[in-house]
């Protein structure tokens, strides 16, 4: 769906439950993004069809695997999120700790950043992270976001916001 240099990024489908069920048990993910309570195969395909794949049928937009081009590796997932809690759609962004450190996070971030602004023509994009996951938040503002406010949940957020020109017809 969306190729870059290096990366391939493409609609989640069930047949990613065992990629899904690993990264969303790492300890990274669940110190930095949280527990989703996806224990085995069935908790990460029934999670993956009200999740991603619902979101991806009802918007057009989701989070998306990311595959390396050189050997198909699937490295994480990153895409376009609405949340009810937020005033708008944010990016997210996962990955598998081994692929950490080259680059893959920025590339795929900004990949999705064009999609949203080109292809699905929102005028802003959002970003929430844990304050103490500095190098989500350095992602955040290499992609040109920039800080908003920390959000009052039951674990502080910090919220990033970039504005799209608007877009002519």
């Amino acid at each position: 769906m969306i190729d870059t240099e290096r990366l391939n990024l493409r609609p989640l489908t069930v047949d990613d439950a065992p990629f899904y069920l690993r990264l969303v048990n790492e300890p990274s993910f669940l110190e930095n993004i949280g527990d989703k309570g996806v224990r085995d195969l069935d908790g990460a395909r029934s999670a993956l069809l009200a999740g991603p794949i619902e979101m991806q049928v009802r918007l057009g937009y989701s989070l998306w695997m990311v595959t390396r081009k050189e050997d198909g590796a699937c490295i994480g997932m990153c895409g376009l999120i609405r949340r009810d809690t937020l005033p708008g759609t944010d990016i997210g962004y996962a990955y598998l700790p081994e692929f950490w450190g080259r680059g893959y996070a920025w590339e795929a971030a900004s990949a999705a950043m064009a999609y949203g602004r080109d292809i699905v023509g929102l005028p802003f994009l959002l970003g929430i992270v844990s304050p103490a996951n500095i190098a989500s938040s350095a992602l955040l503002k290499k992609l040109g976001m920039h800080y908003v406010e920390r959000l009052a949940t039951e674990k502080n957020t910090d919220l990033y916001r970039i504005e799209f020109p608007p877009r002519h017809k």
